[in-house]
């Protein structure tokens, strides 16, 4: 499998939005005190995100942007975050797709193993949902395939569970690109053995009957996936974990049933 390297994400990105501005960020440091002194990117970091905890939303907001424009990735994500939920901001998805856009921009050569490598991954995930569905009135518009490649890119590069899964759907779905189940199941157990929830639900109900991906039925196992699944899952994936988990059970052997019990206490049954 071909690993999409982090400088050629952010070359797909820029030149597929050439048209889009750089973040517009109007702050005069000179008119914070506590800016206007001779500071560390990391240093004014610190000083917008002690001010965030606090409540204190303006001086958070005149930090983060200016640790932003000395190129601190962990301040244009934070801002990012804001702008996405409108915390502190009028919501802006675009203005967060900015923001998410010039991590990757700045920090293409950074390994899955720096200290940005969480700032990083995060905002390609970000892009992707953002171009997987496209942001109404901006230039974002919706492109399955360039979503499909920021999800490979974070599922092979990081080694992301949620990316290995929202790959695995795409795969399965044949979304932005041909359908491939037998992949699709391969990254959905790659994440379902990290613990996503949401991987080995969908998971457990590929191989119950084995018929979607190709594969031997396991219908026990299987169940057991997602009696577990159900079980860990967010109060909101359980309201699509729960019906599949239900179709299973009543499709299931007593015996079946029994050794799903058993199998569902394992470590790990998705192994």
């Amino acid at each position: 499998m071909t690993i999409v390297r982090s400088r050629t994400v952010g070359r797909l990105l820029l030149a597929s939005l050439l048209s889009v501005a750089a973040p517009a960020l109007a702050l005069d440091p000179t008119s914070n005190p506590v800016l206007a002194k001779p500071s560390s990117p990391r240093d004014v970091f610190s000083l917008g995100f002690a001010a965030y905890k606090r409540g204190e939303t303006a001086a958070a907001i005149d930090a983060l942007q200016h640790a932003a424009e000395l190129g601190h990735a962990g301040a244009r994500w934070k801002l990012g975050q804001m702008y996405a939920a409108g915390d502190g901001v009028v919501e802006n998805d675009f203005e967060a797709f900015k923001m998410f856009e010039q991590i990757v921009r700045d920090q293409e050569d950074d390994t899955a193993s720096s200290p940005n490598a969480p700032y990083v991954v995060s905002a390609v995930l970000a892009l992707a949902e953002y171009v997987r569905s496209g942001i109404s009135g901006t230039p974002v518009k919706a492109d399955a395939a360039q979503a499909r490649q920021l999800y490979t890119h974070a599922a092979t590069y990081f080694g992301d569970a949620r990316a290995q899964f929202e790959l695995g759907r795409m795969l399965l779905a044949g979304e932005g690109g041909r359908a491939n189940p037998r992949q699709a199941a391969r990254w959905l157990k790659l994440s379902a053995h990290k613990g996503y929830a949401k991987a080995e639900a969908l998971l457990g109900y590929l191989i119950f009957d084995g018929e979607a991906i190709s594969m031997r039925a396991e219908p026990a196992r299987g169940l057991a996936m997602l009696t577990r699944a159900y079980k860990v899952a967010t109060p909101k994936d359980r309201e699509w974990i729960r019906p599949l988990q239900e179709e299973a059970f009543s499709l299931s052997s007593e015996d079946d049933r029994k050794t799903a019990i058993a199998f569902a206490a394992s470590a790990d049954p998705a192994k």
